[in-house]
């Protein structure tokens, strides 16, 4: 047992995570379940971020104590991976792949970043390696047909989808952070003047040009769009 400071060099055996789920002892009904202890600690998360979730903190959630909570999930560290899992559940894709795999992987994207905008404890929750449960399997199981028109080799099947995974969790956690800062007009504004000194002061030619160019859509949506399609066109399946 090892609190809320995680797991410890071992880290999570997936094989007793995922598959050796403990069999309901015999006597009276629990007072708990995995499934709900996870659901209140995607809650606080989404409510209050990451650092939020303490195993005192989601127990005081469902009215337990502490202690009980142990056998559900050892530590934090479990406790994260039953999160990612938990959340997995709502990327079940609306319809099968086409055969046009760069649509097809775009729509992946977006379903991605979607998601992660409802969890924004999400990017900073993939940062570090998880096992895949059941419903990240799942996902990832949809995301490799979509890419078999391509003819790749599965290895590089699986980083394709690690990469664009990694796109989108870092481009929400930018696009969340941009967003928590335009709230200050002061601070916007303040950002638009200096961009406009630097551009004029005759020693960023190569900015200025940049900033003289004709505007683009700058919508969170249209943004993500371009970057997307600069990533996935560029794909050599060579």
């Amino acid at each position: 047992m090892t609190g809320d400071g995680g797991s410890g060099a071992a880290g999570v055996d997936p094989q007793l995570l995922w598959l050796d789920r403990p069999r309901p002892r015999r006597g009276r009904r629990p007072a708990y379940s995995r499934e709900a202890i996870t659901a209140a600690a995607v809650a606080l998360a989404d409510a209050e971020g990451l650092d939020a979730v303490t195993m005192r903190r989601v127990a005081a959630e469902v009215g337990a104590g502490v202690m009980s909570l142990y056998s559900y999930a050892p530590d934090k560290e479990t406790l994260l991976e039953l999160m990612v899992d938990h959340v997995s559940g709502e990327l079940s894709p609306v319809d099968p792949p086409t055969g046009d795999w760069r649509a097809d992987l775009k729509a992946v994207a977006h379903l991605q970043r979607s998601h992660m905008l409802r969890h924004p404890w999400l990017p900073a929750a993939l940062a570090t390696r998880r096992t895949p449960g059941p419903n990240t399997l799942a996902f990832l199981e949809h995301a490799l047909a979509v890419l078999r028109p391509t003819g790749l080799d599965g290895g590089t099947k699986l980083e394709i989808f690690a990469q664009l995974t990694s796109f989108v969790a870092g481009h929400v956690a930018h696009e969340i952070a941009q967003a928590a800062a335009s709230r200050s007009a002061d601070r916007a504004a303040a950002e638009a003047r200096y961009l406009a000194a630097v551009a004029a002061d005759g020693h960023h030619p190569e900015l200025a040009e940049a900033l003289a160019s004709p505007g683009r859509p700058l919508t969170p949506d249209a943004t993500f769009a371009r970057f997307l399609n600069r990533l996935v066109d560029g794909l050599d399946t060579a």
